[in-house]
């Protein structure tokens, strides 16, 4: 039997920088919610076993309601978000401990243009190295600046890299990254960085610059145009 995997799909938070009124996962692309989009693109994915949606307790019976409409049959369970994104995936991570699954890949509601070849790579990536993150290389230059405004170093750009979603993980390693994280009252801007803390090598697996993370109304007039651009070039 093939191994399989579960994944946490993190739609709890509410992003202002969208400017609107509603969360910017239940915005609409093309009359479907950008959720939506997300959620079938691990449904389409023979590998994925089982799907945790967390959200907003607020959300959960419109977020029901679609996964019925949709017939995304692999979600297997909504649940309520913490108060912080790092404690809505470990809400997630103990659904999928208790299914049973090795694996756990995590992933961002508003990322619904992974491309199913990454995230196999980044799967195939975990099975054998333990922890693995989809990234893109960076194209501009970056710098440090310091509180005053002023740039105080220049990083090399060959070694800097714009990190994704979906990030993979033997679940014991990540489960065990984040009872650290509670134990020791750390916190982190992704999933990686809490297994990095622990001393665990996180590999890079080479995603596309379309995996983008819609957070403000610019992406989401990006997110249009391509959708339209790939539904004409699929006929």
């Amino acid at each position: 039997m093939a191994q399989r995997f579960g994944v946490v799909v993190v739609a709890a938070g509410k992003g202002t920088r969208m400017g609107t009124t509603e969360s910017k996962q239940y915005l609409l692309l093309q009359d479907k919610p950008v959720l939506v989009h997300t959620l079938e693109v691990f449904q389409a994915i023979e590998e994925c076993e089982s799907i945790v949606l967390v959200t907003g307790v607020q959300d959960h019976e419109r977020c029901r309601s679609w996964i019925e409409q949709y017939g995304m049959t692999k979600v297997r369970e909504v649940r309520a978000g913490g108060k912080e994104r790092q404690d809505s995936v470990y809400e997630g991570l103990k659904a999928i401990e208790s299914y049973g699954l090795d694996t756990v890949l995590i992933h961002d509601g508003v990322r619904p243009f992974v491309q199913q070849q990454h995230i196999l790579a980044c799967f195939e990536a975990a099975l054998t190295q333990g922890a693995a993150v989809l990234a893109v290389p960076v194209k501009d230059t970056i710098k440090q600046v310091n509180e005053q405004g002023v740039i105080t170093a220049t990083p090399d750009r060959n070694s800097l890299w714009a990190i994704q979603t979906p990030q993979a993980f033997r679940l014991e390693v990540v489960m065990e990254g984040h009872r650290q994280a509670k134990q020791f009252e750390r916190t982190s801007t992704d999933d990686a960085m809490l297994v990095e803390q622990m001393g665990v090598p996180v590999h890079v697996v080479e995603g596309d610059y379309t995996n983008v993370k819609l957070t403000t109304p610019e992406d989401l007039l990006w997110a249009e145009w391509w959708l339209a651009r790939t539904s004409l070039s699929s006929l």
